[in-house]
């Protein structure tokens, strides 16, 4: 008679770490399915049924299991490598990846693969190097080819302690924190998005193709208006991003002042119970505030079992909400040319809809992630 394999038992963190993984699609396919294994185990079924669902046999499922009981989590990731050793080592490849013309003498704002083979081979540092290969080495160390981007240093005296308060958040929000007793059990993080205008953006579409090569019977490819006067006013997108949902709620105001914070914020304390504690993550831009002239934000919080948590001056980049104001503007504004608020408003609405059942999806995914820097 075979023996009866089932995982060790599984504290609340660690089930916790499994869903992600299998939520978020951490790690390779092995170890995806290595989980998958694990968690089906954790529920009582038998390894009959385990190989049932997963497509696989009875011998991998106990080993997976096995290997689970004893080494942990480590089990989960592949070990093994195939292939040929590397041809560089640890240092030399680093010296790859830091390279910079201008520490050299040379007259290139950024190197080209080509050139930078061509340097690394005279200056001793590899003895040949494919333009391929340093690609793949390049992307091994974590440099890509991309766009230089301002960056404001903050002067925050309280930076380290406003910082650590956010990522505490953010901690308790994904789960590898357990809050404590007067902490907040959900985390919204707020921005608002604008001003909106109507007017062209850039972007890209499926055009035909243009100069030589275009058909002389086809109609010229669309251009963008140009805009001279923009009479129709703007709107404003007060937005918040339920982190522990991964759900998105957005509302349109034509103005964003403090009495239109507020009733945004009214609307989030709605989506949860009065005596469930709630923080919201937000800048320090005027209408978030509680001032000596105007403390309702402040009384409002306090009253309604709700912390306001303030990222620190010139730091917006803490806030997780502005990744997805990426994956708006790139899904739904970019390549638009809105002949009213109302439609416009309409389209990030039905964006906002869609986000949300789709909010695994590998492109949204990708592009948060890339965007996301907290």
């Amino acid at each position: 008679m075979a023996e009866r394999v089932r995982v060790r038992e599984i504290d609340d963190d660690e089930g916790r770490r499994l869903l992600r993984i299998i939520r978020r699609g951490t790690g390779s396919v092995v170890t995806w399915r290595r989980t998958q294994m694990i968690l089906l185990s954790a529920q009582g079924l038998p390894v009959a049924k385990i190989v049932e669902v997963t497509f696989t046999s009875a011998d991998r499922v106990r080993d997976v299991i096995h290997n689970f009981n004893a080494d942990g989590f480590d089990s989960l990731y592949p070990k093994y490598k195939g292939g040929r050793p590397k041809t560089f080592t640890l240092p030399e490849r680093r010296e790859i990846a830091k390279s910079r013309p201008a520490e050299h003498g040379l007259p290139f704002s950024t190197w080209s693969l080509a050139k930078l083979a061509d340097f690394l081979v005279a200056e001793g540092v590899v003895d040949d190097i494919s333009h391929e290969g340093l690609r793949v080495l390049l992307r091994e160390e974590g440099v890509s080819f991309q766009r230089l981007k301002t960056w404001k240093t903050s002067r925050d005296s309280d930076y380290a302690a406003k910082k650590a308060r956010v990522e505490h958040l953010y901690a308790i929000a994904d789960g590898e924190v357990i809050p404590e007793e007067g902490e907040p059990e959900v985390v919204f993080c707020m921005d608002e998005f604008g001003p909106l205008n109507l007017m062209p953006h850039p972007g890209r579409q499926w055009a035909e193709r243009g100069g030589r090569h275009r058909d002389p019977k086809r109609e010229p490819r669309p251009r963008r208006r140009a805009t001279y006067t923009r009479p129709h006013g703007v709107r404003h997108l007060f937005a918040a991003l339920d982190l522990a949902k991964d759900k998105l709620y957005g509302h349109i105001k034509p103005i964003k002042r403090r009495t239109q914070f507020l009733e945004f914020c009214r609307y989030l304390r709605t989506l949860y119970p009065p005596e469930v504690r709630i923080a919201i993550v937000c800048d320090n831009f005027s209408p978030h505030l509680t001032t000596k002239k105007c403390q309702r934000v402040g009384t409002w919080a306090t009253t309604n079992n709700v912390e306001i948590a303030y990222t620190p001056t010139n730091s917006s980049w803490l806030n997780r909400i502005e990744a997805q104001f990426t994956a708006l503007r790139y899904f739904t504004l970019d390549g638009t040319d809105h002949a009213s608020h109302k439609e416009q408003g309409s389209m990030i609405r039905r964006y906002i809809i869609w986000r949300n059942h789709h909010a695994d999806g590998r492109r949204l995914r990708a592009l948060v992630d890339r965007a996301n820097v907290a």
